[in-house]
């Protein structure tokens, strides 16, 4: 037992001596936390997020059916802070008295292409007349005078998450002129409640979303680069055989090293969770069964996902290499920082056979991030098998000696 504890100190302590090391199992994951929380924390937040958005319209004939003001109307309150001190969700854009309409359009169209502008939409003349009579005969075509047009930006991200919001808004509309001209039935309609996804229905911000995603991300560089260079650097300097001229044997070797190991998994994890606690106010608890056995489960998959690599490569350069394969479509299509989703059917792929994909889903799930039970036993399963294929090629392949 003093041979296993004195392996697991030596590779902690060589852990710490190495500032590349250190660098990476500890001050990037730190690093990454805090620029990944202030520049994405306060995203989709009321009174955080502002989208430039152009309102012209062209309809002067008002009436008693005017729904060319009711449309105006509801955008521009959309454009009024509902907060002191809060940003409205559109910064609104309209001409001014007597201004020329086409030219006034052409400009902003122009602002739209330069990405000045999230959306232009356009109020044709005409429209109350030609929704009017479209309301009286519902079998009869859309006409030019009663659609409104929303021009975007295809190539800006901001212009088509403020069509999103957009659309949603004309379904509210449409919900108001069908009530003004009678033809709505309140009590006929479908009730509509919408919750945050998380655990009780409460809101779930995005750094209790980050937070378990970037403990896993610690945990999967630690035993990407970790593991599989601190063997092959010692095999290759001829370390390990200095070990096997001692009593100790491979399997003590093995226990040490993954003693250590674990060990760095938890001083990842006690460094994460207090910056993201103390720092950005992450209200999740790991002190739940569940959570710990999927954070013991991550720590083991990717140990072992080290000792795979360690067996295949033939040098500790070599290693470093077949690591950083893995490295990036491993973590970026796991979850780890964003939902996935909508990916082409190659990248589909490799989420399905990602062992990050499950762990950090089970994970959210187990802290009440992202649902309230585990949907699929696939969030076990898939690591397991993993873990199994790894140490079945780990202990056919992996050999201790450069000259064996």
């Amino acid at each position: 037992m003093k041979g296993i504890l004195l392996i697991a100190r030596s590779h902690l302590t060589t852990a710490f001596r190495e500032r590349i090391t250190l660098f990476w199992f500890l001050v990037f994951p730190m690093f990454l936390l805090v620029i990944l929380t202030l520049i994405f924390a306060n995203m989709g937040q009321e009174g955080e997020i502002n989208f430039p958005v152009t309102l012209l319209n062209e309809e002067t004939s008002g009436g008693m059916t005017d729904f060319a003001a009711i449309v105006e109307g509801v955008f521009e309150k959309a454009g009024e802070a509902s907060h002191e001190g809060k940003e409205p969700l559109f910064t609104l854009t309209q001409p001014s008295p007597g201004e020329d309409m086409k030219t006034f359009l052409t400009n902003e169209k122009n602002e739209l292409r330069l990405g000045r502008r999230a959306a232009v939409i356009v109020i044709p003349s005409g429209f109350n007349q030609a929704l009017l009579e479209r309301m009286m005969r519902p079998d009869s075509p859309p006409t030019t005078e009663s659609t409104i047009t929303v021009y975007t930006n295809e190539g800006n991200v901001a212009s088509e998450m403020a069509t999103s919001i957009i659309e949603q808004i004309f379904a509210g509309i449409d919900r108001e002129i069908l009530a003004q001209t009678g033809r709505f039935d309140e009590g006929r309609a479908v009730p509509i409640e919408t919750l945050w996804v998380g655990k009780n229905g409460e809101e779930v911000s995005y750094v209790d979303f980050l937070l378990p995603g970037m403990i896993l991300m610690g945990f999967f560089v630690t035993g990407l680069f970790g593991v599989p260079g601190s063997i092959l650097f010692a095999r290759d300097r001829r370390i390990l055989r200095r070990y096997w001229v001692t009593p100790l044997t491979v399997p003590r070797y093995l226990a040490g090293f993954s003693l250590g190991q674990v060990g760095l998994c938890v001083i990842q994890f006690a460094f994460l969770y207090l910056l993201g606690r103390f720092a950005f106010g992450a209200s999740i608890s790991f002190a739940k069964p569940e959570s710990l056995f999927f954070l013991i489960l991550a720590s083991i998959t990717f140990l072992s996902f080290g000792f795979f690599i360690a067996s295949i490569a033939k040098t500790a350069n070599s290693g470093m290499a077949i690591a950083n394969v893995l490295n990036m479509p491993m973590m970026f299509l796991g979850g780890l920082f964003f939902p996935i989703g909508g990916l082409p059917w190659l990248l589909k792929a490799i989420v399905f056979v990602n062992p990050l994909t499950y762990l950090a889903e089970g994970l959210r799930t187990s802290l009440g991030v992202q649902g309230e039970t585990i949907s699929s036993p696939l969030t076990i399963v898939v690591p397991l098998c993993w873990i199994a294929f790894c140490i079945l090629v780990a202990s056919l392949r992996l050999n201790w000696d450069v000259e064996r």
